[in-house]
């Protein structure tokens, strides 16, 4: 049987992690050679029979205050100052990686958005650093960028501490991440994440940039409702750290959005299964259709406790920047990596959090 066919292919699992034996073929920093990659492009299954229906509250999204896990609102840099306290190199080293949940029930009469363009394509460019690199900070690493880090948060549905990747995203407020939806709030049945702080250019326990805790989270509503793999975005406004802003300091990707659904892109993540998720990895190629309605799949076998890193368009080595055209979000059992499809939707929520500060 060919192994491209749906039916000769196990069925995908957001959050499916590999075995070392298969991990090791990946194309990424370190790498020997890439894996030989399944021809013809992975078969398109969706989330569940009735979300080829139409769509509820599929294109918006909703936004929150940050909260400490006490419940208090982080609404001074008093406050973002406890959540700096609470993430001590101790904590930071024992968070667990985030597992990306299960695809829920969709609200009835919903659907997951279609992998394609709803409208003209078009661009936020990227942004350098305008404030001077701080004084003592070890030297970048090959494809390792300033612009990507790593996220830390309390999940409030077992309290317990976890890691995901995220990015500094330009916009007007100069103090946006992007990561994925998991990474800020928990999906179908839960609830926003506390204690979120992020961590630019995170390497083994190295902060260079300092930390900056978040100020107002934003998701879909299809995120929240129904863990929509197709919508597994999220955007963090973060506090100025002490009086400096998170683009301003580390610089902002760009953002691409309504691209075909093969684009080259570069993937920098904490992928655990590397390093133990202490350094920036990496992986280059084109995208394709993804596994779920709405998401687009790479060949890079990133372990699937590797979620919100950047996928960008025109990477810049020197600079550490490109443009983001997806966020690392599941994996699929052989091996294709996912992104929610960056469409029209996804240019509007940034809108919508884009100038908050």
């Amino acid at each position: 049987m060919s192994e491209d066919g749906p039916a000769e292919r196990c069925l995908p699992r957001p959050g499916a992690v590999l075995s070392l034996a298969a991990a090791a073929v990946l194309l990424f920093a370190g790498a020997g050679s890439a894996a030989a990659k399944p021809t013809g492009g992975p078969a398109v299954l969706s989330v569940s029979s009735s979300a080829s229906a139409a769509r509820q509250s599929a294109t918006t999204s909703s936004s929150s205050p940050a909260r400490l896990s006490d419940g208090t609102i982080v609404d001074s840099p008093a406050a973002a100052g406890k959540v700096q306290d609470y993430w001590t190199s101790e904590r930071m080293k024992n968070a667990i990686p985030r597992d990306v949940p299960e695809p829920g029930t969709p609200p009835a009469g919903s659907a997951a958005p279609a992998a394609v363009p709803t409208g003209e394509a078009g661009r936020i460019e990227p942004v350098t650093p305008t404030v001077p690199s701080r004084a003592g900070t070890r030297a970048p690493l090959i494809t390792e960028s300033a612009e990507v880090g790593k996220v830390f948060f309390t999940d409030p549905s077992d309290g317990k501490d976890y890691v995901c990747s995220g990015s500094a995203l330009n916009s007007p407020s100069k103090q946006m991440v992007v990561t994925a939806g998991s990474c800020v709030h928990g999906g179908q049945g839960r609830t926003w994440m506390t204690n979120w702080t992020y961590a630019p250019r995170y390497r083994s326990g190295d902060r260079p940039f300092g930390t900056f805790a978040a100020k107002q989270f934003r998701t879909f509503n299809a995120w929240m409702d129904s863990s929509a793999p197709g919508r597994d975005v999220g955007l963090v406004t973060t506090w100025p750290l002490n009086g400096t802003r998170l683009v301003d300091a580390t610089g902002g990707q760009g953002l691409a959005w309504n691209y075909p659904q093969k684009v080259d892109v570069t993937i920098l993540d904490y992928s655990t299964d590397r390093s133990g998720g202490e350094i920036q990895q990496w992986c280059t190629g084109p995208t394709a259709q993804g596994y779920f309605s709405g998401t687009i799949g790479i060949y890079c076998m990133f372990g699937g406790r590797a979620s919100g890193g950047p996928w960008l368009q025109q990477f810049d080595d020197s600079s550490g920047i490109g443009y983001v055209n997806g966020v690392m979000s599941a994996i699929d059992c052989s091996g294709w990596n996912q992104s929610p499809y960056f469409d029209s939707a996804v240019k509007s929520m940034v809108d919508a959090q884009g100038s908050v500060t």
